[in-house]
């Protein structure tokens, strides 16, 4: 009975990971606004009625994506850390995020582009999502146990919207100076900001191809929060 649950779970598994293989492809051809249950499941060869066991909706098959994306984006980071060189540490991680962003343009545009009209992201998101910023947190709590983190001189004091954003990365960093994590989100939004005028075609004819405008910027974003 084991081992024929175990050959049914394996099964599951495989057809569960070829639904999502060609929702991918789909979205490349009409985005996820146009991801239907029913195209998949034609291009399957199955029925819709059985597709609807693997996944109950087209909602629940975005929040797959979506997780499997953050994930799959989580991993390049986390390969690329580590080191006793912070700087090189920190611009390892962007370019990362950078060169998946490149080579997976359709799962990043899911994750960062428009939002899907009518989907609304359940709580099984957010750890996923947060496993670059947890990353970069780790990074600035050890430049400064070592003494490598400089809070900038100019720094203001947060207030408003930034200081309850401030807030939430204290409870999870409260070694390193809230005017730091204060410019950790605004360097953050910066990357994003970055990666999303190349994929769109916003850098075509001025600084295209954008790898040393890529890496200046990511120096200055280091040097912005205080990195040494």
């Amino acid at each position: 009975m084991n081992a024929g649950r175990t050959a049914r779970e394996r099964a599951r598994a495989e057809l569960t990971e070829e639904i999502k293989v060609e929702a991918r492809r789909q979205l490349t051809t009409v985005g996820a606004e146009a991801l239907s249950l029913r195209a998949v499941s034609r291009e399957l060869g199955m029925v819709s009625s059985a597709l609807y066991r693997y996944f109950r909706s087209r909602d629940d098959l975005l929040t797959a994506l979506i997780i499997d994306a953050y994930d799959a984006l989580g991993e390049a980071a986390e390969a690329a850390a580590g080191g006793d060189d912070l700087l090189e540490e920190w611009l390892a991680i962007y370019r990362a995020v950078r060169s998946w962003a490149r080579t997976c343009p359709q799962e990043y545009a899911l994750i960062y582009g428009s939002p899907i009209s009518g989907y609304k992201a359940p709580q099984t998101t957010v750890a996923p999502a947060t496993r670059v910023p947890l990353l970069l947190l780790d990074l600035l709590r050890r430049a400064q146990a070592s003494g490598r983190l400089a809070v900038p001189p100019d720094a203001p004091t947060p207030t408003g919207v930034l200081a309850q954003q401030a807030q939430v990365l204290v409870e999870l960093a409260p070694e390193v100076p809230t005017a730091v994590l204060v410019r950790t989100i605004i360097v953050w939004t910066q990357l994003f900001g970055m990666i999303s005028f190349e994929l769109f075609g916003q850098l075509v004819g001025s600084m295209d191809p954008a790898d040393e405008f890529f890496d200046s910027a990511s120096r200055q974003m280091a040097a912005f929060i205080g990195l040494r």
